[in-house]
């Protein structure tokens, strides 16, 4: 072997692209441990309601409706102001304020004064924080890494979070079990710590300069541009449509299935977070592949895919029985984990390399409020059909709602779209 071919196989055994970009590397990592620590409080703070407070099913659901209506309430306003503002510091100010937020559970318990209002009101300031953070970590990717490589940076971060989202559960259901629901939320809390802790530690301003703004003299002409631009694109607005019905029916679903699989299928926390644990592979598999599936398939043919799955995983946690329980929920939690792993990466690619930067903040606001937003609609309504009809009614209702995201993108230009970032070429 020569010395030139010698260097050049160093050259490929070298970890290439992103894995060299200072930035990313640090988003990557935050996102990472803050969805491990998220994922224990997801499983934590329900159960806190469940087994310390004696809450019933509409109270949980109240709970999950209490953590997402912010998407509905804030995020127009929200992606409006960070077109105005340096996206990076709002991202560590929103960790550093979810990990003090969420601090409060464990001390409230330690000194006997825990209350469900208490865990309503940490729901919706967390929840509050979480639109602010997401809002801006999604306008500030594009200014840190190529549009090119916007698919391969997205798929990279789902991957991060998926893998932290199949260990959290596990995490989440042996703390529980050994501490008590309130004091396993302190490891969220410290993932906050971390996470905030990285990305500040990256570059203070945007890498690519955005594009200057008019004089801002109307909130409503700025919130007017952005809406014509998602609404008159054949590409973004069947998206909307799409991921507003998804959302609605995976707030169905996770308001009334931590009770189901507990209260009727009889799952124990412990086996309860192994169970969604393994689920997750669907996950790790979905960004594992996402990027190679875009490549070969289509971008768009992920979008449609992603959101074929989500009915059929539904429907199977639906039909599961106390003897089923663990096989039924697990392969319906991998269906759906991996649904959600291929549209983040997917959809969320289509997105940010179509709109301009200077329109970032304002378009992922709207898609926040009119999409994201119809979560805590879908909570509050599952809430209110396991009340009245029972927990396993409501969830095949949640099922016959997730076939509709299907049917929103299956005959839309979307299903054409080969590669986000020459969609408008």
């Amino acid at each position: 072997m020569t010395g030139k071919e010698f260097a050049k196989k160093v050259r490929a055994w070298r970890p290439a692209g992103l894995w060299r970009h200072h930035d990313f590397v640090r988003l990557w990592t935050a996102a990472g441990i803050s969805a491990a620590g998220t994922q224990v409080t997801l499983l934590a703070l329900p159960l806190t309601a469940i087994l310390v407070l004696h809450a019933s099913a509409f109270e949980v659901a109240a709970l999950a409706t209490a953590a997402t209506v912010p998407n509905l309430a804030l995020g127009i306003a929200a992606g409006i102001w960070l077109d105005r503002v340096q996206r990076r510091p709002v991202m560590v100010a929103a960790d550093f304020g979810r990990a003090v937020v969420l601090a409060s559970v464990p001390v409230a318990y330690v000194f006997g004064v825990l209350s469900l209002p208490q865990l309503y009101l940490v729901a919706l300031i967390g929840g509050s924080l979480n639109v602010l953070f997401d809002i801006a970590s999604g306008a500030y990717l594009p200014s840190v890494v190529p549009r090119v490589q916007l698919v391969e940076a997205n798929a990279k971060l789902q991957a991060a979070i998926v893998v932290a989202q199949a260990a959290g559960p596990s995490i989440g259901g042996a703390l529980v079990t050994l501490l008590s629901a309130p004091m396993a939320i302190v490891v969220d809390a410290a993932s906050f710590l971390i996470s905030g802790s990285l990305i500040a530690s990256a570059n203070a301003r945007d890498q690519v300069q955005r594009e200057p703004q008019p004089k801002m003299t109307s909130l409503r002409t700025e919130l007017r541009q952005a809406a014509r631009y998602l609404l008159s694109d054949p590409y973004l607005r069947p998206l909307l449509v799409g991921h507003a019905l998804a959302n609605l029916a995976l707030g169905l679903l996770w308001a009334i299935v931590i009770v189901y699989a507990v209260r009727v299928l009889g799952l124990m926390p412990g086996t309860l977070g192994v169970v969604l644990s393994l689920g997750q592979v669907g996950g790790v598999i979905g960004a594992a592949f996402a990027h190679r599936i875009a490549q070969r398939a289509g971008v768009g043919r992920v979008v449609v895919a992603s959101f074929f799955l989500f009915g059929p995983a539904t429907l199977l946690m639906a039909t599961a029985t106390g003897q089923t329980a663990i096989v039924f929920v697990t392969v319906g939690w991998t269906l759906e984990s991996l649904a959600r792993s291929l549209y983040g990466v997917s959809a969320t690619s289509v997105r940010q390399a179509l709109v301009p930067d200077r329109l970032q903040g304002r378009v992922i606001g709207l898609t926040t409020t009119a999409g994201t937003g119809a979560f805590p609609l879908g909570t509050l309504l599952g809430g209110a059909l396991a009340g009245a009809f029972g927990l396993r009614e409501a969830m095949f209702f949640a099922a016959s709602v997730a076939v509709l995201p299907f049917i929103a993108v299956a005959a839309s230009p979307i299903r054409t779209l080969r590669d986000s970032w020459t969609a408008n070429s």
